[in-house]
């Protein structure tokens, strides 16, 4: 199920705590990141955007303009050894070839670096929430059961790239109000005949009414779970030669 969940939710506390260091150097990896591109911009970041579409680029772009583009799979980056203090992957990681790709980014990283994860998960643990998924699979049962795939930070915990890693979570609630809510339950179910829908959008109508404290909206729960892995470049056959100060890049 989506939201309106804005792409300025993402808390700045969540942020500032996945890259705690100040003007540090950035690769955004992958066009999931775009949310989180103006904030990064505004800390003054020195900002690398990066995707295999330039579509992608063209997307992160849009949100931090003075970010450098460039177009690569995760697994073969254009970049020399050492260029970035951070590479944030947001809500992306399970897309990586990870076998491939957590070498190569552990290549790029200075020593010290760390490679920032994040993942919005909606909260069902809200009474509300259980309510209205307990409507949804009363139709089908596999609604609200998404795959977001944060299970693919086992993986990142099992590399010997990223022995050190960290994790906190953050909590977001989002406004929703009950138009927006019988919008999306309706776009969840476009081929439920007309009797069918009347009768659960009804049912989600009620629920609203007697949840949300009018004139307030109901606030959808997630949970922002964070993770700082540092690298450890001791894994590689060959010591990696620090560049000198700066941002190299060969294209």
């Amino acid at each position: 199920m989506t939201s309106s969940k804005s792409s300025s939710a993402f808390p700045a506390a969540a942020l500032d705590w996945l890259i705690d260091a100040p003007t540090a150097r950035v690769l955004a990896l992958g066009r999931t990141c775009a949310p989180l591109m103006p904030m990064l911009a505004a800390r003054g970041d020195r900002l690398t955007a990066n995707d295999p579409d330039p579509a992608g680029v063209r997307t992160l772009l849009e949100r931090a303009p003075g970010a450098l583009p460039t177009v690569s799979d995760a697994d073969r980056m254009p970049f020399v050894p050492c260029a970035f203090d951070t590479v944030v992957a947001n809500q992306s990681l399970h897309t990586l070839d990870l076998a491939k790709a957590l070498p190569e980014i552990a290549r790029v990283l200075r020593p010290g670096g760390h490679l920032a994860v994040a993942f919005t998960v909606r909260d069902d643990s809200v009474p509300w929430v259980k309510r209205l998924v307990a409507l949804m699979q009363s139709i089908d049962p596999e609604a609200m059961t998404g795959d977001y795939g944060d299970h693919s930070v086992e993986e990142l915990t099992a590399s010997p790239f990223f022995p050190e890693i960290e994790k906190k979570s953050f909590r977001l609630w989002v406004p929703i109000a009950r138009v927006g809510l019988l919008e999306m339950v309706a776009r969840r179910f476009p081929d439920l005949d007309d009797e069918r829908r009347t009768a659960l959008l009804d049912e989600v109508g009620r629920l609203y009414e007697s949840s949300a404290r009018v004139p307030e909206p109901l606030l959808l729960p997630y949970r922002i779970t964070c993770w700082r892995a540092y690298v450890d470049h001791s894994e590689f056959s060959a010591p990696l030669r620090v560049p000198d100060p700066g941002l190299p890049i060969t294209l």
